[in-house]
């Protein structure tokens, strides 16, 4: 699945559209301009660690390979400034791209496949945060039987139920990013968890502002139209906001 690089216009009307979509949404709308070959339903029928991935590939071709981030640490609170790259979040396993994940335990036979976003876009708004979790996992499960008998899934023991998510956290790793922290200040460690879609998209929305700020400032001293300003190249762009004094 090919991607080509956005220009500032693309990733302006991506941005815009954004504004009133759920996260997952957002996820695709970026991948389906980035990928104008693929269907949309190919692109939401992609694993969320499949999807995760193609978003890391892409963010680093806009913003570059290297991210920032700031946590708070449990511990003493000291505020903590991290630095880490995309290939270190794609250096984990790959994604078991399409497979169908099959395990026995306790004496159930089950069989299921990891969380795409057209999953997380059905819940939406459908439950609560604690009840979440559960019910992506019930749309995933493709069978569930016990000596060869169908069984509710409704019934499955919560141990059952522990092994069969760590078993597609396995299957799908980017789709459950964990940051290992160890706090300077205190010693304290913790995992953190990284979510790919809203950290690219509060880059995205810092972008556009401070994008549409230099239009406003390029258009009012020259009169241009924002599709002239937005094909000009960064470095261009910046030349002639420094001679307008911005």
């Amino acid at each position: 699945m090919a991607m080509h690089a956005l220009s500032a216009g693309e990733l302006l009307e991506v941005w815009e559209g954004g504004l009133t979509q759920v996260p997952a949404v957002r996820a695709l709308s970026l991948l389906a301009a980035a990928c104008p070959e693929a269907s949309l339903d190919d692109l939401a029928a992609l694993s969320i660690g499949q999807r995760d991935a193609r978003l890391l590939e892409m963010r680093a071709g806009l913003f570059g390979p290297e991210l920032a981030a700031v946590v708070i640490c449990p511990g003493c609170h000291e505020r903590l400034e991290l630095t880490f790259s995309t290939a270190e979040m794609t250096s984990r396993s790959r994604p078991e791209a399409g497979t169908e994940i099959s395990l026995s335990i306790a004496g159930f036979d089950i069989t299921l496949r990891p969380p795409n976003s057209q999953d997380v876009i059905g819940l939406a708004g459908e439950a609560g945060q604690a009840e979440a979790p559960s019910l992506l996992l019930q749309q995933c499960l493709l069978s569930v039987e016990r000596e060869g008998a169908p069984v509710d899934s409704a019934q499955l023991p919560s141990e059952v139920v522990e092994a069969v998510t760590q078993r597609v956290v396995e299957a799908d790793p980017l789709a459950d990013i964990q940051m290992a922290i160890i706090c300077p200040f205190c010693a304290r460690g913790w995992h953190a968890a990284f979510d790919v879609v809203s950290f690219f998209w509060s880059e995205i929305e810092a972008w556009a502002w401070r994008i549409l700020s230099d239009v406003h400032t390029l258009a009012s001293a020259y009169g241009w139209w924002e599709r002239d300003i937005l094909a000009l190249s960064p470095t261009r762009r910046q030349f002639y906001l420094d001679m307008v004094g911005a």
